[in-house]
């Protein structure tokens, strides 16, 4: 089977290592740019880039016919977080109240403390927390033209749970928030083993957005865990049993796709539709 990764980073510690079990077992793997061209097509492709040009060469795949995953539609959804809010409050999931809140250079703040995130997600985008008049002016001097969104602040444990899902199974960890650090940046991280009710949740953002591979973070809210932001393909860097769940998924994928195309062949032969039928 041949599997197409679309990334910028083929070197990437979870691809390299899904890509390495590929190649022992003989199948082929193929790094494919964000930006393209392709020429032939994979049995099936892994989307692990996010960037406009990234998602138009994966809907392009899909609309020559080959499986994408995750799929560039529910990719593209996880990069608005509005629109990432408004799908899973309308589900019925313990997402934060989030707010279109225009460019942060025209931020109207809302009661302190808050948390303001940009609005469309994207490696190095701003997340931030806001205690005050002089911060709001700081990280609007330097974001004065990005579209934010501002979240209420859930003050937690300082700790984010993180939760991440290949194809239905739960890997985790916890790790120090980069709003409790002070520094910007996420602290420490740990081991950490999410309850049942936790990963069901988990399991549940996947139902609700499309996704066979994704990250989902979580805080303890006053009365029941709370989505913050969910993820599209993330790293699932250091969680033992990822690249083999990865390697699962997309020779699966690849042999679902595979078996439908040899379906559609076969039909189209019975009604006299196949090479050769005039």
């Amino acid at each position: 089977m041949k599997v197409g990764l679309i990334t910028g980073d083929p070197g990437h510690p979870v691809l390299a290592a899904a890509a390495e079990l590929l190649v022992r077992g003989g199948h082929e793997v193929a790094a494919v740019p964000p930006e393209g061209p392709v020429t032939g097509l994979a049995d099936v492709y892994l989307l692990k880039a996010r960037t406009p040009r990234a998602l138009a060469l994966a809907a392009e795949l899909e609309r020559r016919g080959a499986p994408v995953v995750n799929s560039a539609a529910a990719t593209g959804l996880c990069q608005d977080r509005v629109r990432m809010a408004g799908l899973a409050r309308a589900a019925g999931l313990p997402f934060a109240a989030t707010e279109a809140a225009g460019r942060l250079g025209e931020l109207t703040a809302p009661a302190y403390p808050f948390v303001v995130k940009s609005r469309h997600s994207r490696r190095h985008d701003l997340v931030a927390r806001v205690d005050g008049p002089a911060r709001l002016r700081e990280l609007a001097d330097r974001w004065p033209e990005e579209p934010v969104v501002t979240q209420p602040f859930v003050p937690g444990t300082g700790w984010d749970q993180k939760l991440w899902v290949v194809d239905g199974q739960v890997f985790a960890a916890r790790r120090q928030s980069e709003l409790a650090t002070g520094t910007g940046k996420s602290g420490r991280a740990e081991d950490w083993e999410p309850s049942a009710a936790r990963a069901a949740l988990a399991l549940r953002v996947g139902e609700v957005f499309g996704l066979d591979v994704y990250g989902v973070d979580l805080l303890d809210g006053p009365a029941e865990p709370v989505i913050v932001d969910v993820n599209a393909f993330p790293g699932v860097r250091g969680r033992a049993g990822a690249p083999e769940a990865l390697v699962a998924l997309a020779l699966r994928v690849g042999a679902e796709w595979a078996g439908a195309a040899r379906g559609r062949v076969l039909a189209g032969q019975g009604l006299g539709l196949g090479t050769g039928a005039r």
